[in-house]
């Protein structure tokens, strides 16, 4: 599996905001979404807020694969569905994004957390 350069990985995961676009089926890229990212570890992880049922995270599931847009690096990337380290992902939501304490505890739910997916850079 692909990983991060370490340049891409500290800008992106040190993102307030990203803009992701899932494929279509016909592999252009839909309309960009505005998520937030967090970094553990050397993988950046992004959540849908509205969970499963969000148009963007059905539309990610279609091809696994996007286009990323943060900090100035723009990056194809897979769309990787997982309910791993998900202790570790709402503790990073957390730090990171404490400073927003009425929006944080809708990113950090359980359907949220079922809508997780980390993001692996392609070539």
């Amino acid at each position: 599996m692909a990983t991060w350069a370490g340049d891409e990985l500290s800008t992106i995961g040190a993102a307030d905001e990203v803009r992701i676009a899932p494929l279509g089926r016909d592999g252009t890229p839909r309309k960009p979404v505005i998520v937030w990212i967090v970094r553990v570890g050397d993988d950046l992880y992004v959540r849908s807020v509205n969970g499963a049922s969000a148009a963007w995270f059905r539309a990610a599931q279609v091809r696994h694969e996007g286009r990323l847009w943060a900090g100035g690096v723009e990056k194809d990337v897979t769309l990787v569905e997982t309910d791993e380290g998900n202790d570790e992902i709402d503790a990073a939501y957390r730090a990171k994004y404490g400073r927003y304490p009425t929006i944080v505890p809708h990113i950090v739910t359980p359907e949220a957390r079922a809508a997780t997916l980390k993001l692996v850079p392609r070539s």
